[in-house]
């Protein structure tokens, strides 16, 4: 929903009606993962993307009817079904869409969940897309890292209590997911599925060593969804005007920032570390720090081969362990043949996608298999 909430709030805002279908499961080669969302207006517009464009007539579709009906339908589309080949599903993927009718009447708390979104406030909204009680499908709950903050009911105490605790799980790891409960939310047991967006904030890509590199690697990072931090010691180099795509430029020495923000809280499984100094009085004591944080993305580190070998000798000096050390990307990125800053930054951000997503950064002409891993949560 995220990536359709610009074009939902204003219409929800106005009083209109709009069909929203959502990707809520994905198997084999679905082109996009759940949570990713089309918008159908009763003027006949659609915004968004369920599918990349293979099931999109259909899903346009069934969110008419839905609007007509206000009854949320939870379709399959795939190799599966009879009608595979009909709706374009070619990829060979299978994928859950579920549709609803969403406006003011059927969704009261679009608005504050709107607002948290926009103010970077972790939330997550929960919604009973299968039952056997038709009454109980489309429900919602709002989830709040405060349980008094809570919105909505999925209908019982029992089901809000157990979806609770497991959409706090889910937004501690930025994913959404698919849950399965019994009817009454009962731990052991099927019948009730239920949908859990998790609106985490942003994942963080911090880049240490204000360079040339560095620029670039803010704007790929900044252009994939990280909120991106360039930190570095040297107030002449750290500038808001040389760093515009950054979200915020630090000036401090970049192992004290790192330190200062994992005891704040803000380093997480997520986040994605990249140190372009290549300068063993910056980056050594950056990676003594890195390297040993509870769980990161990602650590990558900048440098030729002899930097490389000199960095882990020093690193060894300093005490790291090997498992410590194996954790580093080093030299970074992916083997592209890579010269300017702008495709050295290309290099890093395909290590770091595919490090996300488990691929194997081999070109896929010459690969076997589903080019998509399976997947049931965006990390």
């Amino acid at each position: 929903m995220r990536d359709v909430l610009d074009q939902l709030l204003p219409r929800w805002e106005a009083g209109e009606v709009v069909g929203v279908g959502t990707v809520v499961a994905t198997f084999q080669s679905a082109p996009r993962p759940p949570g990713a969302s089309m918008l159908v207006t009763t003027k006949g517009e659609a915004v968004g993307s369920v599918s990349g464009g293979c099931v999109e007539g259909a899903v346009y579709e069934l969110a008419e009817t839905v609007m007509g009906t206000g009854t949320p339908v939870l379709e399959r589309y795939g190799v599966s079904d009879d009608d595979a080949f009909a709706v374009g599903l070619t990829c060979g993927g299978i994928l859950d869409v579920y549709v609803e009718k969403v406006s003011r009447e059927t969704f009261p708390e679009l608005g504050d969940l709107a607002a948290d979104i926009g103010a970077g406030r972790p939330v997550a909204l929960a919604t009973v897309i299968e039952h056997p009680d038709p009454s109980w499908l489309g429900r919602r709950l709002v989830v709040r890292l405060e349980a008094g903050d809570n919105e909505g009911s999925l209908g019982s105490e029992r089901a809000d209590a157990a979806v609770h605790d497991d959409a706090l799980g889910l937004l501690a790891a930025g994913h959404n997911a698919t849950l399965t409960y019994g009817p009454d939310g009962e731990r052991r047991g099927e019948g009730m599925r239920v949908f859990v967006w998790a609106f985490a904030p942003k994942p963080r890509l911090l880049v240490f060593g204000a360079i040339d590199f560095a620029a670039a690697v803010a704007k790929v990072g900044t252009f994939l969804g990280y909120q991106v931090t360039v930190c570095d010691a040297r107030p002449v180099f750290a500038t808001n005007s040389r760093f515009p795509d950054a979200d915020e430029v630090v000036v401090d020495w970049p192992h004290r920032y790192l330190e200062a923000e994992q005891e704040a809280g803000r380093i997480d499984g997520r986040t994605v570390l990249t140190v372009l100094t290549h300068d063993p009085k910056f980056d050594v004591p950056l990676l003594e720090v890195a390297l040993r944080l509870p769980e990161v993305a990602y650590v990558g580190a900048m440098g030729s081969r002899r930097t490389h070998d000199d960095r882990l000798a020093r690193l060894r000096e300093a005490g790291l362990t090997a498992d410590e050390i194996d954790r580093l990307s080093s030299p970074i990125g992916l083997d592209l043949g890579a010269r300017t800053p702008e495709e050295t930054a290309i290099s890093i951000a395909a290590e770091i996608i595919a490090g996300r997503w488990g691929g194997s950064g081999e070109r896929l002409a010459i690969t076997e298999g589903r080019i998509h891993r399976d997947i049931d949560h965006v990390p």
